[in-house]
Protein backbone atom coordinates (compact mmCIF):
# COMPACT_ATOMS: atom_id res chain seq x y z
CA UNK A 1 0.00 0.00 0.00
CA UNK A 2 1.43 3.41 -0.99
CA UNK A 3 2.15 6.00 1.67
CA UNK A 4 0.24 9.17 0.76
CA UNK A 5 1.59 11.11 3.76
CA UNK A 6 4.62 12.23 1.73
CA UNK A 7 2.24 14.20 -0.52
CA UNK A 8 0.82 16.21 2.39
CA UNK A 9 2.12 19.75 2.59
CA UNK A 10 1.91 21.77 5.78
CA UNK A 11 -0.23 24.89 5.40
CA UNK A 12 1.57 28.21 5.17
CA UNK A 13 1.20 30.82 7.91
CA UNK A 14 -1.04 32.78 5.54
CA UNK A 15 -3.31 29.77 4.94
CA UNK A 16 -3.46 29.10 8.67
CA UNK A 17 -4.45 32.73 9.28
CA UNK A 18 -7.26 32.52 6.73
CA UNK A 19 -8.50 29.23 8.18
CA UNK A 20 -8.51 30.65 11.73
CA UNK A 21 -10.55 33.61 10.53
CA UNK A 22 -13.15 31.56 8.68
CA UNK A 23 -12.25 33.25 5.40
CA UNK A 24 -15.48 32.21 3.70
CA UNK A 25 -17.73 34.60 5.59
CA UNK A 26 -18.81 37.90 4.11
CA UNK A 27 -19.80 41.04 5.99
CA UNK A 28 -23.34 42.37 5.51
CA UNK A 29 -23.59 45.44 3.21
CA UNK A 30 -23.99 47.94 6.07
CA UNK A 31 -22.60 50.80 3.93
CA UNK A 32 -25.59 50.45 1.57
CA UNK A 33 -28.20 50.47 4.34
CA UNK A 34 -29.73 53.86 5.23
CA UNK A 35 -32.04 53.28 8.19
CA UNK A 36 -33.12 56.09 10.51
CA UNK A 37 -31.00 56.80 13.57
CA UNK A 38 -32.70 55.34 16.63
CA UNK A 39 -30.48 56.85 19.32
CA UNK A 40 -27.85 54.93 21.23
CA UNK A 41 -27.49 51.48 22.75
CA UNK A 42 -25.45 50.72 25.86
CA UNK A 43 -22.71 48.81 24.08
CA UNK A 44 -19.07 49.74 24.61
CA UNK A 45 -15.95 48.34 22.96
CA UNK A 46 -12.99 48.71 25.32
CA UNK A 47 -9.50 49.59 24.10
CA UNK A 48 -8.47 45.92 24.38
CA UNK A 49 -11.34 44.86 22.08
CA UNK A 50 -13.64 43.52 24.83
CA UNK A 51 -17.32 44.14 24.16
CA UNK A 52 -19.63 45.25 26.99
CA UNK A 53 -23.43 45.51 27.13
CA UNK A 54 -25.01 47.39 30.02
CA UNK A 55 -21.69 47.19 31.90
CA UNK A 56 -21.21 43.41 31.62
CA UNK A 57 -18.72 41.79 29.28
CA UNK A 58 -20.20 39.96 26.31
CA UNK A 59 -18.70 36.52 26.86
CA UNK A 60 -20.19 34.85 23.80
CA UNK A 61 -17.62 35.39 21.03
CA UNK A 62 -20.13 34.52 18.30
CA UNK A 63 -22.45 37.29 19.49
CA UNK A 64 -19.62 39.85 19.53
CA UNK A 65 -18.58 38.70 16.01
CA UNK A 66 -22.15 39.11 14.79
CA UNK A 67 -22.32 42.63 16.23
CA UNK A 68 -18.91 43.49 14.76
CA UNK A 69 -20.16 42.57 11.29
CA UNK A 70 -22.86 45.24 11.68
CA UNK A 71 -20.47 48.07 12.61
CA UNK A 72 -20.21 51.24 10.56
CA UNK A 73 -18.43 54.52 11.26
CA UNK A 74 -20.19 57.47 9.62
CA UNK A 75 -18.98 60.92 8.54
CA UNK A 76 -19.92 62.27 11.98
CA UNK A 77 -17.16 60.11 13.54
CA UNK A 78 -19.65 57.98 15.48
CA UNK A 79 -19.60 54.19 15.31
CA UNK A 80 -23.00 52.58 14.84
CA UNK A 81 -24.58 49.14 14.86
CA UNK A 82 -26.57 49.14 11.61
CA UNK A 83 -29.35 46.89 10.38
CA UNK A 84 -31.66 47.49 7.42
CA UNK A 85 -34.21 48.96 9.88
CA UNK A 86 -32.26 50.89 12.55
CA UNK A 87 -28.97 52.59 13.35
CA UNK A 88 -27.78 52.68 16.98
CA UNK A 89 -24.75 54.62 18.26
CA UNK A 90 -22.27 52.71 20.43
CA UNK A 91 -19.25 53.77 22.50
CA UNK A 92 -15.74 52.88 21.31
CA UNK A 93 -12.81 53.58 23.65
CA UNK A 94 -10.10 53.40 20.96
CA UNK A 95 -10.72 51.37 17.79
CA UNK A 96 -13.72 49.10 17.22
CA UNK A 97 -11.48 46.20 16.14
CA UNK A 98 -8.13 44.83 17.33
CA UNK A 99 -5.56 42.99 15.19
CA UNK A 100 -4.31 39.90 17.03
CA UNK A 101 -2.40 37.96 14.37
CA UNK A 102 -0.44 38.39 11.16
CA UNK A 103 1.10 36.39 8.35
CA UNK A 104 3.40 37.21 5.47
CA UNK A 105 2.66 35.94 1.98
CA UNK A 106 5.50 35.97 -0.56
CA UNK A 107 4.71 37.93 -3.74
CA UNK A 108 6.90 38.93 -6.72
CA UNK A 109 6.62 42.65 -5.81
CA UNK A 110 7.58 41.95 -2.20
CA UNK A 111 6.09 40.15 0.79
CA UNK A 112 2.49 41.09 1.59
CA UNK A 113 1.35 41.51 5.17
CA UNK A 114 -2.02 40.00 6.12
CA UNK A 115 -3.66 40.92 9.43
CA UNK A 116 -6.47 39.20 11.37
CA UNK A 117 -8.70 40.88 13.93
CA UNK A 118 -10.06 39.20 17.03
CA UNK A 119 -13.46 39.29 15.26
CA UNK A 120 -12.18 37.28 12.28
CA UNK A 121 -11.67 40.04 9.70
CA UNK A 122 -8.63 39.40 7.47
CA UNK A 123 -7.09 42.18 5.39
CA UNK A 124 -3.97 42.45 3.25
CA UNK A 125 -2.12 45.69 3.98
CA UNK A 126 -1.95 47.90 0.89
CA UNK A 127 -3.77 50.81 -0.79
CA UNK A 128 -7.23 49.50 0.20
CA UNK A 129 -6.13 48.69 3.75
CA UNK A 130 -3.47 51.27 4.70
CA UNK A 131 -1.66 51.39 8.03
CA UNK A 132 -1.29 54.64 9.92
CA UNK A 133 0.67 55.38 13.07
CA UNK A 134 -0.76 57.66 15.77
CA UNK A 135 0.93 59.30 18.76
CA UNK A 136 0.06 57.74 22.13
CA UNK A 137 0.27 60.36 24.88
CA UNK A 138 0.30 57.88 27.79
CA UNK A 139 3.52 56.21 26.60
CA UNK A 140 5.09 58.85 24.33
CA UNK A 141 5.06 56.10 21.70
CA UNK A 142 3.09 55.35 18.57
CA UNK A 143 0.18 52.99 17.94
CA UNK A 144 -0.49 51.45 14.51
CA UNK A 145 -3.97 51.16 13.01
CA UNK A 146 -5.13 49.47 9.81
CA UNK A 147 -8.23 50.38 7.83
CA UNK A 148 -10.44 47.27 7.75
CA UNK A 149 -13.63 48.34 5.95
CA UNK A 150 -15.48 51.58 5.34
CA UNK A 151 -14.08 53.95 7.96
CA UNK A 152 -13.52 51.19 10.54
CA UNK A 153 -9.99 50.81 11.79
CA UNK A 154 -8.36 48.13 13.90
CA UNK A 155 -5.66 48.82 16.45
CA UNK A 156 -2.73 46.45 15.87
CA UNK A 157 -2.08 44.90 19.30
CA UNK A 158 1.31 45.25 20.96
CA UNK A 159 2.57 41.68 20.42
CA UNK A 160 1.63 41.73 16.71
CA UNK A 161 3.25 45.16 16.33
CA UNK A 162 6.51 43.92 17.88
CA UNK A 163 6.49 40.81 15.67
CA UNK A 164 6.00 42.96 12.56
CA UNK A 165 8.68 45.47 13.59
CA UNK A 166 11.16 42.62 14.13
CA UNK A 167 10.57 41.18 10.64
CA UNK A 168 13.32 42.53 8.36
CA UNK A 169 11.23 41.70 5.27
CA UNK A 170 8.47 44.08 6.38
CA UNK A 171 10.42 47.07 7.72
CA UNK A 172 12.69 49.42 5.80
CA UNK A 173 14.94 51.07 8.39
CA UNK A 174 17.05 52.80 5.71
CA UNK A 175 16.32 56.31 4.54
CA UNK A 176 15.00 59.34 6.38
CA UNK A 177 11.84 57.71 7.74
CA UNK A 178 11.44 54.03 8.65
CA UNK A 179 8.55 52.42 6.77
CA UNK A 180 6.31 49.37 6.95
CA UNK A 181 6.32 47.47 3.65
CA UNK A 182 3.59 45.30 2.16
CA UNK A 183 3.92 44.37 -1.48
CA UNK A 184 4.75 47.59 -3.33
CA UNK A 185 3.17 49.79 -0.60
CA UNK A 186 5.12 51.80 2.00
CA UNK A 187 3.68 53.24 5.20
CA UNK A 188 5.89 55.66 7.20
CA UNK A 189 6.31 54.67 10.83
CA UNK A 190 5.71 58.16 12.16
CA UNK A 191 2.62 59.62 13.84
CA UNK A 192 0.25 61.47 11.52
Amino acid sequence: MADDSADLVAPTAFETLLFAAGSGRRAPPVDRWNPPSCGAIDIRIAADGTWYHEGGAISRTRLARLFSSLLRKDDDGVTYLVTPHEKLAITVDDAPLVVVDHAVQPKPEGPELALRTSMGDVVTVGPDHPVRFAFEESSDGVKPYVLVRGRLEALIDRSTTFAILNDDELIDWDGDVPALLSGPSRFPIVPQ
